[in-house]
């Protein structure tokens, strides 16, 4: 790795909260990296652990269940996304309106007509206007009254009640997360911002967390034209410095930070997720990320990918992807430890195999 390499990796390690000082508080992070990942619950909640300290994974289920500051929803790319209750407001309009012309293909790939989704997305609004609704007594409602919930359909009609603003997914009920009414929960919204007012706030936001970067990476990371990523990044050009290769980083967030000690990563970490090109972290490893669009847990090495991981049983198996000194794998062990912690399971050794 070269020179100019090595300072955008630590560059982005500190922006994403891995290198420097860690967040007190799960909304800190999700504030930060102003969206993050969450079509696997577990790896989003391991997100924060590894850019906090004293956070447990129940805070982050108060977040979203008892102080409604967090909620998950589709967003950005099509995926599910945590981010802010504060942020769901803008984010929402800027980042999914392109997003309904393949749900609609898709609901009639799966047999739903057009008039079908209609009834169905009221059916789910007005279920969720008594309260948050769990998956199976949406679908149960949607089958009562004809609509078609067979293979993806249930999925997509969820996904167009989201996409008009209509539910998100709140607090967690006996561990599923449950749908709510946007209103009912969020209560009102704030004024709306300009378009490109927006497009200036994702650009600030989305350097805050992940510059260096260029707009191109703005583009892929939010799911917006290319263009659209410009005028962003341009109307926040004064706030902005060069940082080497076409690279901007926001002139005003301090020093970066020395590389981080070796830490385990989540599946779908939002570090190989934010660019686009993942190969400054994965280095040879990229199998970490699979053809079907699967991203493993890993651990991070001298701010590079070094191994994956697993936890089955209640016990972390570490897999060394190349040669990992033995102090490296010893802190790696230990942070296996706080995984079990944050998750709130019982402290077993760590298998290294």
């Amino acid at each position: 790795m070269t020179a100019a390499d090595r300072a955008v990796v630590s560059g982005r390690l500190t922006s994403q909260l891995l290198a420097g000082v860690p967040a007190p508080t799960p909304e800190d992070v999700v504030d930060r990296l102003l969206a993050v990942q969450a079509q696997d619950p577990r790896g989003a909640r391991l997100a924060v652990r590894s850019r906090s300290s004293g956070v447990v994974a129940s805070d982050i289920d108060d977040a979203l269940t008892t102080n409604r500051s967090l909620v998950v929803t589709w967003l950005n790319r099509g995926t599910l996304h945590l981010v802010t209750a504060n942020d769901y407001w803008w984010l929402h309009p800027l980042t999914t309106p392109q997003l309904s012309v393949s749900n609609n293909r898709r609901l009639r790939q799966e047999k739903v007509s057009a008039a079908q989704a209609e009834h169905g997305v009221a059916i789910i609004t007005e279920a969720v206007a008594d309260g948050p609704q769990r998956r199976q007594a949406l679908r149960t409602r949607l089958d009562a009254a004809g609509i078609p919930t067979a293979g993806q359909a249930f999925v997509h009609l969820l996904l167009a009640a989201t996409l008009r603003g209509h539910v998100v997914r709140g607090p967690m009920i006996d561990g599923e997360h449950a749908f709510v009414s946007v209103e009912a929960w969020l209560g009102s919204p704030p004024p709306e911002l300009e378009r490109d007012d927006a497009l200036a706030r994702l650009a600030r936001r989305y350097m805050a967390g992940h510059g260096p970067a260029a707009a191109a990476d703005l583009a892929r990371w939010a799911g917006i034209t290319l263009g659209d990523a410009r005028r962003g990044v341009a109307a926040i050009a004064g706030e902005l410095v060069p940082f080497g290769d076409g690279l901007l980083r926001l002139a005003d967030v301090g020093d970066v930070a020395p590389l981080p000690p070796p830490r385990l990563l989540g599946a779908f970490d939002p570090l190989l997720l934010g660019w686009t090109s993942r190969e400054l972290f994965v280095g040879a490893h990229a199998d970490v990320t699979t053809d079907n669009g699967l991203f493993r847990p890993f651990a991070l090495v001298k701010g590079r990918v070094a191994a994956t991981w697993g936890l089955s049983g209640g016990v972390v198996s570490i897999r060394p992807l190349e040669r990992i000194s033995a102090v490296a794998l010893r802190t790696l062990v230990k942070d296996a430890a706080n995984v079990l912690h944050f998750l709130g399971l019982p402290d077993r050794p760590a298998i290294v195999d």
